[in-house]
């Protein structure tokens, strides 16, 4: 799961980036406004986490250039600004989470999640389609009550198709939401990934749409 970290504090932005990545996200860092409205023009997240001091634009003029433009992506306002008069302007501005800082990196990654499946329909925290069964926060996956261990990139791509159930998603759309940006893709990565899933879950759970790409089908499995 993609996620775009936009702190100018190298220190923090450094901890954030290396505590999201331990906790299943692929972050990427930005440390200015106009480098954050740059990478959120070429580059679909998952969801943001936004300082308000930062230079360049500062983090609620982004906020609301981005609204206006209609990015909904779900924004998680990272600040130490703790009045309520700042969460006032932070919420109504679009941010859908204020958080002040310093916070637990557990808990900024169950409120990511969180604000990930509001915005994907999904409220129930275990994500289940047919007989599979995923759990974010525990990295755990389950097909019929039996646990499956998966790697990190194999988690994320089911994740991804369990969140999109019912829809298809292109390769070109998978590898935007599997890799970081400028990270170097092999040209069948995700052929191979989901290869991986069907020999662990079984043939029948990620359908191949010729030509346009792959499905997790809303029914049940097997």
């Amino acid at each position: 799961m993609r996620v775009l970290i936009v702190e100018d504090d190298p220190l923090l932005g450094d901890a954030l980036k290396a505590g999201l990545k331990q906790r299943g996200f692929e972050p990427e860092w930005v440390q200015d406004g106009r480098e954050a409205q740059t990478a959120m023009g070429v580059e679909p997240f998952a969801a943001i986490v936004l300082d308000l001091g930062l230079p360049g634009i500062g983090g609620l003029d982004l906020l609301r250039r981005e609204r206006a433009r209609g990015n909904t992506v779900p924004v998680l306002i990272l600040t130490a600004r703790d009045a309520v008069h700042d969460r006032i302007a932070g919420l109504d501005s679009g941010a859908d989470d204020y958080v002040v800082k310093p916070t637990d990196l557990d808990e900024l990654a169950a409120r990511l999640r969180a604000l990930v499946r509001r915005s994907r329909g999904v409220p129930d925290p275990l994500l289940r389609v047919g007989d599979l069964t995923l759990d974010a926060a525990s990295r755990g996956v389950a097909r019929d009550g039996r646990s499956v261990d998966l790697q990190p990139k194999e988690f994320t791509l089911l994740q991804e198709l369990m969140l999109n159930a019912g829809r298809v998603l292109s390769r070109e759309q998978l590898e935007e939401r599997l890799y970081r940006w400028g990270e170097e893709v092999e040209s069948n990565a995700v052929e191979v990934h989901v290869h991986h899933l069907r020999r662990k879950l079984g043939a029948d759970v990620v359908k191949t749409i010729r030509g346009v790409g792959y499905v997790l089908p809303r029914g049940e499995h097997g």
